[in-house]
């Protein structure tokens, strides 16, 4: 049909679009430049515009199109400053809102440069825990300077460009904002639409979610995205999808990319990781996006692109789809003829190690030294010292250690943990007691590494169908699944392990500090303030941790955080808080009894009473890898540290070769070369990397955000600005280094993340050269553990790991115990660094022992809060590290181990009815290191006042003649004088010291 429109109404509708184009300019770009650190950003903040008054008169008027991301800059503070720094204090401020604002101020200086700085905070908390607080508007203008304010007055002033104090804390390009009137514009512009894509390049991480940024309105909406790779490059993009509704269920397929030549990049190898990929237990992780109206979702993709493909232009789509509709991207990729080693990982600027979200590297559960494979006989179940034996239920009949008391060999004599086996009891409201059909052991995996096995139970009213396994390292899992045959109703479900009183000396855990366990013991579950679902009970030689859980079990946080996210209350064992645990002993056994008190179940319902064990000791302690391993605990030049006598050298972060926290990638060249100079003469290097928190310097970061709270915990946000400018909100700020802004984010715990970080780990082993890592304080569970261990100690590299834990036995950390919290991680550590806030002065033995040393475990340690005991510590072969903090320096007592040649002595402790020397007082202990007719005694005091001590000797033990045996005390500077004794003299020993004896 034709359209006849007289000329009247023709004019009015050209009129009509030419209002629609001019009434939303294109404006200018503004220049976006770099501060070089000119300002002091604790003082006036981190932005500011700069001005050129070219006025006259006393009132220059400035209007800024800043185009902020922050909420409400009407409530934050201006500070106007001249070109010499002089601050103006005649200012008044209009119409300050996001996109822009006005200021007039008085230009003291006359024609020139000013300097507008207009989010200025202060920080408040503490030094490594800073609250960036945002300074409030002031009014200090003089009133008569007010009044030449004429309300017609024009700008007279140009904005020539805006700063950051330095280019790290740019907003641009991506975090700066479209006005209102663009973004409407945009969206009247494709109505019609349920959502936009806009591509982006792994370049410009998508930041905002409540905002378009400029860019985009200037590129406009594209249905392209074009790049370059190298062959064997992973190539990662964005697309950045808007939501004009509500958006569920978000996805991103891909066709395969076929060449002009018809050379192809299969659909396979391009992903999609927000929703696709490997959780770190290596099973299949998928994730269900969705986009609330008027926000942004960044999907960021990658293209594997593989080794051998050819060079060339490859095509193809990628199509966005969210409650069945969709938008097309055309994907165009030029493949270069170069060829890039480690799929370009080696610039972690690109993006590359996104990949590394869903590796399944060191996965499998193979057999990691000094660990032997898992043998089975019948019911037997045979690993390194230790032996589990299986009832005809499938739980454990018996389980056995078969360590010395001195931890230092294996024999054939067998610990008996168990005085009967380990058993669901079933009490129904009669108060009479399920009685049991069981279909016996079934094994279903028989490896070097795990063997499985089920088992079904039948009473009446319930079924228990048990699945279980015991690994290398003697890691017990099972899951026991509950399901009601009939309507049921219980006194109490509870499981009983009893225990052998001469392998229940000791406990730790459930509110109880290691040490003597208690005659006896009651606790109640509290999630909401105590990080505690089991315990450990044991001998020195032999013991079990316990711990209780459900199929929604959850890692919680840890150091600090706690209470920001605590465990969940088990629905089977906690029961509406109506279950607990008691540990009553008798004569022949002590008895552990997990009750969840009354419950009815009706037909159908399921219940999961899981548990995990773990079998202590895990192996000897290494007693000669403790005298040989002498840590520098500092970054300093390698001659310095070679002239201590020191052998490893621990890296902390917040220093030249290691920044940032948690993030080893950014001047790992410099750390090769610090690395491959000390290999040079003789010494191992060992750097901080936990991934508990991640540094804000991680070029990951936005990334990583897009994957809503799978990697960064939620939390209130707050912190050092950085993090407030740019991250925003909905995460938890955590240490900061104020020499270099470092401002690290809490992690969620498990997640894909510790892919990332074994894959770094691996990195960092074969191209870095580090011998090993330092732990201080860890996230993540013995999964990533083993795989760490495994890449660590790959190709023969040491793979040395040592664990720092701060005293975790307080408020933040839900009064749990470092070591209780940690054995998990036991079995593939090498030494024990227990630590901030552990008290050497008023603790008792069995603390040190349980708690501190290690040695039940089959570990060796050092201590940390100043200096620590050096008396004490010496009777479980423990010191300091050098140069940690005053008074820590453990030279002497090295030269003593060396003068004595200690290296290939037998440790005999105090705790050993075998040791050959005792003191006739109970609170002076004796540890012995005895080596071919020669012997180091150590003797610690924890009397509460100087005492004189007589030696009980057992010579024929010590393997010396007494009518020719000598003992001297060699001088140790700061730890005692030179003196000789017989073997009847008393000795002095001070309140909380000590002696080393030779005795030839």
């Amino acid at each position: 049909m034709k359209l006849n429109l007289n000329n009247t109404t023709l004019l009015r509708r050209i009129l009509i679009m030419c209002f629609i184009t001019i009434s939303i300019p294109l404006t200018a770009q503004i220049k976006y430049s770099d501060g070089n650190d000119s300002w002091n950003p604790n003082q006036l903040g981190n932005h500011r515009a700069v001005i050129a008054f070219t006025g006259s008169g006393n009132v220059a008027k400035t209007t800024i199109e800043w185009r902020r991301r922050d909420t409400n800059p009407e409530l934050k503070k201006i500070i106007v400053q001249d070109a010499s720094g002089k601050e103006v204090q005649n200012i008044k401020t209009e119409n300050i809102n996001r996109e822009n604002g006005t200021i007039f101020f008085e230009p003291i200086s006359g024609k020139g440069t000013y300097y507008v700085y207009y989010m200025p905070y202060v920080d408040e908390g503490t030094a490594n825990y800073p609250k960036g607080i945002y300074q409030k508007p002031e009014n200090k203008a003089d009133a008569q300077w007010l009044s030449n304010i004429k309300a017609n007055l024009k700008d007279n002033t140009a904005v020539t460009e805006i700063q950051s104090v330095n280019a790290f804390n740019s907003f641009y390009p991506m975090e700066v904002i479209a006005t209102a009137a663009e973004t409407s514009a945009l969206v009247a512009k494709n109505s019609g639409n349920s959502f936009l894509v806009f591509p982006e390049d792994r370049e410009h991480s998508i930041k905002l979610k409540s905002d378009l940024p400029q860019r985009w309105i200037q590129k406009g909406v594209q249905n392209s995205f074009a790049d370059t790779a190298m062959k064997g490059e992973y190539l990662a993009f964005q697309l950045g999808v808007y939501a004009l509704e509500d958006l569920k269920n978000v996805k991103v397929s891909f066709t395969n990319l076929v060449s002009t030549t018809g050379a192809t990049i299969d659909a396979k190898d391009i992903s999609c990781i927000n929703t696709d990929g490997t959780r770190y237990d290596g099973s299949p992780f998928a994730s269900i996006v969705s986009v609330s109206k008027g926000k942004i979702q960044a999907m960021w993709c990658g293209i594997d692109v593989p080794q051998t493909a050819a060079a060339g232009t490859y095509a193809g789509k990628a199509t966005v789809t969210a409650d069945g509709k969709s938008k097309e991207i055309n994907l165009q990729i030029t493949v270069s003829n170069e060829v890039t080693k480690n799929g370009g990982i080696d610039s972690p600027e690109k993006m590359t190690r996104l990949k590394w979200l869903n590796s399944t590297l060191a996965q499998e559960n193979t057999v990691i030294a000094p660990y032997t494979p898992l043998t089975v006989n019948n019911s037997e179940i045979a690993l390194l010292g230790r032996k589990l034996i299986l009832a005809p239920n499938g739980f454990p009949a018996q389980i056995q250690t078969f360590f010395t008391p001195e931890m230092t060999t294996v024999t054939t004599k067998a610990n008996d943990i168990l005085s009967s086996p380990i058993d669901f009891h079933f009490v129904d409201a009669s108060g009479k007691e399920a009685q049991w059909k069981n279909s016996g052991v079934k094994f279903t995996k028989k490896e070097a590494g795990t063997v499985s096995w089920e088992n079904t139970s039948t009473s009446k009213s319930v079924q228990m169908d048990i699945n279980a396994s015991v690994e290398f390292d003697g890691f017990v899992h099972y899951t026991v699944k509950v399901t009601a045959l009939e309507d049921v109703s219980f006194n109490d479900i509870n499981f009983q392990m009893p225990m052998q009183p001469a392998s229940a000396k000791y406990m730790m855990g459930l509110g109880q500090k290691g040490g003597d366990r208690p005659a006896t013991f009651d606790w109640k579950w509290d999630v909401a303030h105590k990080n505690q679902d089991g315990a450990w009970i044991g001998a020195v030689n032999s013991g079990l941790q316990f711990s209780l859980r459900d199929e929604k079990y959850s890692r919680p946080l840890n150091t600090n955080f706690y209470l920001q996210k605590p465990l969940l209350l088990p629905t089977s064992w906690g029961n509406d808080n109506k279950g607990g645990i008691t540990i009553t002993p008798n004569p022949k056994s002590v008895v552990v009894n997990a009750y969840s008190g009354a419950r009815t179940m009706k037909k159908g319902d399921v219940l999961y009473y899981n548990f995990n064990l773990l079998i202590t000791p895990f192996h000897t302690i290494n007693t000669d890898f403790q005298w040989d391993t002498k840590f520098y605990h500092k970054y300093s030049p390698i001659d310095s540290i070679a002239k201590t006598g020191a052998t490893v050298i621990n890296i902390h972060h917040a220093n030249a070769i290691n920044p940032y926290i948690n993030y080893p990638f950014i001047e790992f060249k410099k750390m090769k070369t610090y690395i491959d100079e000390a290999h040079q003469k003789g010494l191992k290097v060992k750097i901080y990397n936990t991934g508990r928190e991640v540094s804000n310097k991680a070029y990951e970061t936005f990334a990583l955000r897009s994957l809503g709270h799978e990697i960064y915990s939620p939390g209130k946000g707050g912190g050092f600005s950085w993090l407030q400018e740019h991250v925003g909100d909905d995460y938890i700020a955590a240490w900061f280094v104020p020499e270099i802004k470092d401002a690290a984010i809490v992690n969620s715990g498990m997640n894909r993340w510790h892919n990332y970080y074994v894959e770094g780990m691996n990195w960092l082993t074969q191209n870095v050269g580090i011998d090993g890592i330092y732990l201080d304080d860890v996230a993540f569970d013995r999964i990533t553990m083993k795989r760490i261990k495994r890449v660590l100690t790959k190709d023969g590299h040491p793979g040395i790991i040592d664990l720092h834990s701060a005293n975790q036995y307080n408020k933040s950390d839900g009064f749990n115990n470092s070591a209780n919290l940690y054995m998990e991680h036991f079995p593939y550590i090498n030494k024990l660094w227990f630590g901030e806030y552990f008290d050497y002065e008023k603790n008792q033995p069995d603390f040190f022992l349980t708690e501190v040393s290690g040695i039940p475990f089959g570990l060796m340690g050092e201590m940390l809060q100043d200096g620590g005991n050096p008396w004490r510590g010496m009777v479980y072969g423990m010191t300091n590290r050098l140069p940690w903090s005053d008074g820590a320096d453990p030279r002497n007592i090295w030269k003593v181990w060396d003068s004595f040649g200690i290296k290939g002595s037998e440790m005999i402790g105090y705790w050993s009815e075998n040791c050959p020397v005792k003191t006739n007082n109970a609170k002076v202990l004796a540890t012995v290191y005895k080596k071919n007719g020669t012997a180091l005694i150590s003797i610690a005091s924890w009397a509460d006042a100087d005492v004189n001590v007589k030696l009980n000797i057992d010579w024929k033990k010590l393997g010396i003649n007494p009518a020719k045996a000598t003992i001297t005390a060699p001088e140790v500077t700061n730890f005692q004088p030179a003196k000789t004794f017989t073997a009847k003299d008393e000795i002095t020993v001070p309140k909380g010291k000590g002696w080393l004896l030779i005795v030839k």
